[in-house]
């Protein structure tokens, strides 16, 4: 898993079809989106340099790196450059395979495909949270278990397009998905927030 961060688009491509599991509920990872640390992609929250928030991506791979985003929901990525190089894949939609009872508690009545259908509802389904953080995803020593897949992705199926809800560089082609696969979200271009007029004097 791990690679220059340079190169962590290839690396995305890799884990598609890999397995993760945590509290009863194992999925096939279907979509995830690269984001590179060198200083050479802004819409990466590592762009500038560590901070408190962003030093687990700076290595060693394969731990977890949590973000939470408006204020309501978690967003996982799996570390993946080498150490002192951030590099990061957001783990961004899954096929439950596993354990579809207990993901359907913690989602609710929606349909299966829609279970793990978004970085978010991947998080809620696995039932992790900020304890998470920093823990390793290969080694068994955290909540999370990242498994090689059990039914390899054939190259022909993989599709790259843009970048999904970024402010910055969201054009560049380093979303992946599996074709055609049913639990892969729903593309939206970020569209910046209008201000609102300031009142005349």
């Amino acid at each position: 898993m791990q690679a220059p961060a340079s190169e962590v688009a290839e690396t995305a491509k890799t884990l598609l079809g890999w397995e993760l599991s945590a509290n009863g509920v194992r999925v096939r990872l279907t979509e995830v989106e690269a984001y590179a640390g060198t200083g050479e992609d802004p819409a990466s929250h590592a762009h500038r340099g560590p901070t408190p928030r962003t030093r687990v991506m700076f290595g060693p791979a394969g731990r977890a790196y949590l973000y939470f985003v408006f204020g309501v929901h978690w967003c996982m990525n799996v570390v993946c450059g080498a150490e002192g190089e951030a590099a990061a894949v957001l783990l961004r939609a899954g096929e439950v395979l596993e354990g579809a009872e207990l993901a359907q508690q913690r989602r609710g009545d929606v349909a299966e495909r829609e279970l793990a259908r978004g970085p978010a509802r991947l998080v809620v389904v696995l039932g992790v949270g900020h304890e998470a953080n920093g823990t390793s995803m290969v080694d068994g020593t955290g909540p999370l278990l990242l498994s090689p897949p059990s039914r390899p992705v054939a190259p022909q199926l993989i599709v790259a397009g843009p970048r999904v809800g970024v402010a910055n560089a969201h054009d560049v082609p380093w979303r992946f998905l599996i074709s055609g696969d049913p639990t892969v979200s729903t593309y939206r271009r970020h569209v910046p927030r209008r201000r609102s007029p300031s009142p005349s004097r």
